[in-house]
């Protein structure tokens, strides 16, 4: 079989023209999806098969080398992503098995004093971008929608507010992997990369200020603006300043973490003092009741209510940071070495080369031990054995039995969601190693002096197919930087703007879509969630090449 190079001006040798045909994939998902209704999985698997066409028929690829890149997306939406998913609903699962999830849902209703609001963006935007900060990979969605489930906020609602907290934290998610791809991919040193930080770091909080406004608005109405904007304004304004001057004083690593503890820390000691308005009104405005009366919740309970989270906090915490201050910890280093698949993927090894002649890479690697979704099942059972042990006289009754038993329950119940995201994956990566991605980016880099205006929208594109800012990064990180150079514009400003532009694609990639729908028990009505996020994504997306464009002259100093 012969070699293959994409070639970003195959249609008819012109750029634009194979840019405009590369979309197809992805407007054939959106039409699908919205226009036709079809479930998620449906829309997918149509759009994977648009993609393997265009790639054949449109940018000449040798049909088994596209279905061959289909078999390497779709495994990787397996292992790890599918894995991460499934573990983090079962991981919350187990506390619903041992009965503690109600002392938990009792102990934020004591934080927010009553007001649902507030526990909602405490849950969804600090204690999500904590779980952001530490697992990624759709984790953080999955956990907090079915903790504001609990709440009694409608299920298409709950959906929306965890999708769009799910921004801010995004681009120092996963121990700041973003970030930290953007500068290797595109050949930057580790003092640039802190640079490309530092300014990820001036851009992601203005997102984070009014993320916690826009969430009361999407939970109450205009009205719950009214009676909660001050603790909203707080908790962003706490959030964002801490991003700020850890990504450029500190740790840009820890940039999340650290931003979410200060903020939960500032909102719990905020609360004390302030109490929500017209809390039954609210309640009934929401649909979710009157609030309950509850006995008196001692500490030992509140404590064994957060345990869960404490757990999955320091096991993420040991296997994936580097350094605890001046400490260097080598384990995260030898679980990723030790405990390694990685294989070259049929077919596609020396037959699919870059511009140069070099071989693209395409091996598939899984760390098994040390990914999201193993370190979650690790977690569960250090969990449930306690809770088992632990039961304060029988009160709480763990069956470990049925906590085991529950891995298969949710596996079941993710197989649509399994089905829609292995497709999307599979279509990512027939766009990407045909040549359809790139191209897209090219011609946006083309435009001249629209480039700097338009540069975030890369990371959104690249976001919204992948479902990950890390591979928007990989995607268009060295792009990026060549165009930036052309137009004689800041390259690491650019690689910041791809970060920051794939932050608010995220809420509307097919994948978080699937993640958002199965969590609220949506699943089916994938529609329904992206028409709730598609205006705020892209109008978030508009704020954000704008803040780009202004820091490309009037706002120099923030670079």
């Amino acid at each position: 079989m012969e070699s293959f190079v994409a070639d970003t001006s195959a249609v008819a040798g012109s750029l634009g023209l194979s840019a405009a045909v590369a979309t197809i994939p992805l407007l054939t998902f959106f039409v699908m999806l919205i226009g036709v209704k079809a479930r998620a999985h449906t829309s997918a698997l149509v759009a994977l098969a648009a993609s393997i066409l265009v790639a054949i028929v449109g940018f000449k690829m040798p049909w088994l080398l596209a279905v061959s890149s289909a078999g390497r997306g779709g495994l990787f939406g397996l292992l790890p992503i599918v894995w991460v998913i499934v573990m983090a609903i079962w991981f919350y699962e187990v506390t619903v098995i041992s009965g503690r999830f109600e002392d938990l849902r009792r102990t934020f209703d004591r934080l927010g004093n009553g007001d649902i609001r507030i526990q909602a963006i405490l849950i969804a935007f600090c204690f999500g971008g904590l779980l952001e900060a530490l697992a990624g990979f759709g984790a953080p969605v999955a956990i907090t929608a079915t903790m504001i489930l609990a709440l009694g906020i409608k299920p298409l609602r709950a959906a929306t507010v965890v999708l769009l907290a799910n921004t801010a934290p995004v681009a120092f998610g996963a121990v700041a992997i973003p970030i930290t791809t953007a500068g290797a991919v595109a050949g930057r040193t580790a003092e640039e990369t802190n640079h490309i930080a530092a300014i990820v770091g001036h851009q992601a909080p203005v997102l984070a200020f009014f993320v916690p406004l826009i969430l009361l608005l999407i939970l109450d109405g205009v009205r719950g603006v009214k009676d909660a904007w001050v603790p909203a304004v707080v908790i962003g304004f706490a959030f964002g300043i801490a991003q700020w001057a850890t990504s450029n004083f500190f740790a840009y690593q820890l940039t999340d973490i650290v931003a979410c503890i200060f903020s939960l820390g500032v909102a719990v000691g905020f609360l004390r003092f302030w109490k929500p308005r017209g809390v039954e009104e609210m309640r009934a405005r929401m649909g979710v009741g009157p609030a309950a009366i509850h006995d008196e919740l001692p500490g030992v309970r509140v404590w064994m209510a957060l345990l869960p989270y404490l757990v999955v906090t320091l096991i993420f915490g040991v296997c994936n940071l580097d350094k605890f201050g001046s400490l260097t910890n080598p384990f995260p280093k030898w679980l990723k070495e030790t405990f390694m698949i990685s294989f070259d993927w049929p077919v596609l090894k020396d037959h699919l080369l870059t511009a140069s002649g070099e071989p693209v890479k395409s091996a598939y690697s899984l760390a098994y031990i040390n990914n999201p979704g193993t370190l979650l099942l690790i977690s569960g059972l250090i969990v449930g054995v306690i809770y088992a042990v632990f039961n304060e006289g029988g009160r709480y009754k763990t069956d470990l039995g049925r906590v085991f038993a529950e891995i298969g329950h949710c596996m079941f119940r993710m197989r649509h969601a399994a089905l829609t995201i292995a497709a999307v994956l599979a279509l990512a990566y027939v766009m990407n190693y045909s040549g359809q991605t790139v191209s897209i980016g090219e011609y946006v880099a083309s435009l001249g002096a629209v480039y700097a205006f338009l540069a975030p929208t890369l990371g959104w594109v690249g976001t919204a197919v992948t479902g990950s800012d890390t591979s928007a990064n990989a995607l268009f990180g060295k792009m990026q930087v060549t165009a930036a150079e052309h137009a004689g514009l800041n390259p690491d400003l650019m690689l910041a703007a791809n970060t920051t532009g794939g932050v608010v694609g995220k809420m509307v990639s097919p994948q978080s879509l699937a993640i958002a729908a199965t969590a609220v028990n949506l699943e089916g009505e994938e529609s329904s969630i992206f028409k709730s996020v598609a205006g705020w994504s892209l109008g978030m997306l508009f704020v954000v090449c704008l803040l780009v464009y202004l820091q490309t002259n009037v706002l120099s100093f923030l670079v």
